[in-house]
Protein backbone atom coordinates (compact mmCIF):
# COMPACT_ATOMS: atom_id res chain seq x y z
CA UNK A 1 0.00 0.00 0.00
CA UNK A 2 2.78 2.64 0.62
CA UNK A 3 4.93 1.71 -2.02
CA UNK A 4 5.17 2.81 -5.74
CA UNK A 5 7.38 1.73 -8.51
CA UNK A 6 8.07 3.00 -11.90
CA UNK A 7 10.11 1.42 -14.48
CA UNK A 8 11.41 3.42 -17.19
CA UNK A 9 13.65 1.47 -19.69
CA UNK A 10 15.61 2.80 -22.80
CA UNK A 11 15.93 5.96 -21.31
CA UNK A 12 18.35 8.23 -23.13
CA UNK A 13 21.21 9.09 -19.92
CA UNK A 14 24.65 9.86 -19.14
CA UNK A 15 26.24 9.29 -15.95
CA UNK A 16 29.46 10.42 -15.45
CA UNK A 17 30.35 11.25 -18.90
CA UNK A 18 29.33 8.28 -19.90
CA UNK A 19 26.47 6.77 -21.97
CA UNK A 20 27.09 2.92 -21.28
CA UNK A 21 24.05 1.34 -19.21
CA UNK A 22 23.17 2.85 -15.62
CA UNK A 23 20.76 3.36 -13.45
CA UNK A 24 19.24 6.05 -11.31
CA UNK A 25 16.61 5.08 -8.48
CA UNK A 26 14.47 7.83 -7.03
CA UNK A 27 13.00 6.85 -3.63
CA UNK A 28 10.95 9.37 -1.56
CA UNK A 29 9.04 8.05 1.51
CA UNK A 30 7.42 9.89 4.60
CA UNK A 31 9.53 9.07 7.24
CA UNK A 32 11.76 6.59 6.24
CA UNK A 33 14.45 8.95 4.39
CA UNK A 34 15.23 11.81 6.16
CA UNK A 35 18.83 11.32 7.54
CA UNK A 36 22.44 10.11 6.36
CA UNK A 37 22.04 6.94 8.38
CA UNK A 38 18.85 5.58 7.41
CA UNK A 39 19.86 6.47 3.72
CA UNK A 40 23.26 5.04 4.13
CA UNK A 41 21.43 1.67 5.06
CA UNK A 42 18.70 2.09 2.68
CA UNK A 43 21.60 2.90 0.19
CA UNK A 44 23.98 -0.51 0.92
CA UNK A 45 20.25 -2.41 0.42
CA UNK A 46 19.11 -0.86 -2.63
CA UNK A 47 22.97 -1.02 -4.70
CA UNK A 48 22.63 -4.94 -3.88
CA UNK A 49 19.54 -6.00 -5.39
CA UNK A 50 20.24 -3.36 -8.18
CA UNK A 51 23.36 -4.35 -9.19
CA UNK A 52 22.54 -8.13 -9.09
CA UNK A 53 19.51 -7.91 -10.58
CA UNK A 54 20.48 -4.91 -13.68
CA UNK A 55 24.30 -6.61 -13.75
CA UNK A 56 25.66 -3.27 -13.48
CA UNK A 57 28.49 -2.10 -11.46
CA UNK A 58 27.37 -0.03 -8.65
CA UNK A 59 29.59 3.03 -10.17
CA UNK A 60 26.87 3.00 -13.12
CA UNK A 61 24.36 3.95 -10.43
CA UNK A 62 22.64 6.66 -8.66
CA UNK A 63 20.16 6.86 -5.96
CA UNK A 64 18.15 9.59 -4.85
CA UNK A 65 17.08 10.11 -1.90
CA UNK A 66 13.40 12.63 -0.85
CA UNK A 67 11.90 13.33 2.64
CA UNK A 68 8.58 13.69 2.18
CA UNK A 69 6.06 15.46 4.52
CA UNK A 70 2.64 13.83 5.03
CA UNK A 71 0.58 17.00 3.86
CA UNK A 72 2.60 16.26 0.62
CA UNK A 73 1.13 13.10 -0.95
CA UNK A 74 -2.37 13.11 -1.81
CA UNK A 75 -4.41 9.87 -1.29
CA UNK A 76 -8.19 8.67 -1.29
CA UNK A 77 -9.30 12.24 -1.69
CA UNK A 78 -7.15 13.85 1.08
CA UNK A 79 -3.59 13.94 1.87
CA UNK A 80 -1.67 11.27 4.00
CA UNK A 81 -1.70 13.80 7.60
CA UNK A 82 -5.81 13.00 7.89
CA UNK A 83 -5.00 9.17 6.75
Amino acid sequence: QRVNVTVRSGLPMVLSGSAEPCAQLVVSSIGVVGTAEQNQRHSSRFFDVLTAQLGLGPERIVIRFYPLEPWQIGKNRTVMTFL
